[in-house]
């Protein structure tokens, strides 16, 4: 069933492209379906078309496994990934490895298996983590996901549809900690901290540079069997393409080093707090940084 929902997600790409042949676009760019992926998109978008005559084409909204197999497949030409997710997810690796080693192994094997090449990575590292309310950590004297585990069927789980299922996710993660919870809910990355706050769920999934992270009452439970592997956020793009426009490797690479955790969560911020649209933040920070005129 989920091969079959996979293969029907790519047939609908290839016809928003007019055929995954897409005469009609020079670059595609992807994105997923969560807020700092629509900044990080923009950001690739906006730099291709202000350093070169490429014609880009922007698709957001995209699951994980459907871009990945949309960029394999050449429906998406380029999108920035994270390593954990190559790592853990795709490769279906699940060795303790250093962050440089995750990403050495997912740089050499994602071009062996697949012909796709990683960048430089961006600079910031977006793990998954759980959080609890801070009255709740109190209460049940919580510090860690082993605490948790200890009373996690009293309480009620919401996050993202992809970390209830994927391998990198809650299914292998209840095995790591011996766990369990009441119930799994599917819920909104921006709407889960108000679900949390009004108590409607008990333990969420959150992203280390989430924009509402610091304004929130939540306790970031420390990941003591390091379950979560990092996830640096690096480009990935097809090594057709890189071939046929090698110009692409250096305007892309402008962005290493530049987006630490504490600018993409500011980025975040401004978009899920400020409410400022993705694209005008991904401008703002190009223009600051001199990316483009």
């Amino acid at each position: 069933m989920k091969k079959s929902i996979l293969i029907m997600a790519l047939l609908v790409i290839c016809g928003t492209f007019a055929g995954c042949s897409r005469r009609n676009a020079a670059i595609v760019v992807g994105a997923k379906d969560f807020t700092e992926q629509y900044i990080l998109g923009y950001m690739l978008k906006l730099l291709i078309e202000d350093n070169t005559s490429l014609n880009v084409t922007y698709k957001s909204d995209l699951a994980s496994d459907v871009l990945f197999a949309a960029t394999r497949t050449g429906a998406v030409d380029l999108y920035v990934e994270y390593t954990g997710t190559v790592y853990g997810s795709y490769l279906k690796i699940s060795d303790e490895r250093s962050a440089d080693e995750v990403y050495e192994i997912s740089a050499r094997e994602l071009m062996e298996r697949h012909n796709l090449l990683m960048l430089d990575r961006l600079g910031f590292n977006n793990t998954f983590a759980l959080a609890v309310r801070a009255d709740t950590a109190k209460e049940y004297n919580l510090k860690t996901i082993s605490d948790l585990a200890e009373v996690s069927a009293d309480f009620i789980f919401g996050g993202h549809a992809e970390i209830l299922n994927r391998y990198d996710g809650i299914p292998n993660l209840k095995i790591t900690y011996n766990m369990t919870f009441k119930e799994e809910r599917v819920v909104d990355p921006v709407l889960r901290y108000d679900a949390i706050a009004n108590d409607e769920i008990q333990v969420i999934e959150v992203f280390s540079t989430d924009g509402m992270l610091n304004e929130s009452n939540l306790v970031v439970l420390e990941d003591d069997k390091q379950f979560f592997p990092p996830y640096q956020g690096m480009v990935i793009i097809r090594d057709e393409t890189a071939e046929k426009h090698p110009e692409l490797l250096e305007i892309l690479g402008k962005l290493a080093g530049l987006l630490t955790d504490e600018v993409m969560q500011e980025l975040n911020y401004m978009v899920n707090v400020a409410g400022e649209p993705p694209k005008d933040v991904a401008e703002d920070f190009l223009r600051a940084s001199n990316l483009i005129k």
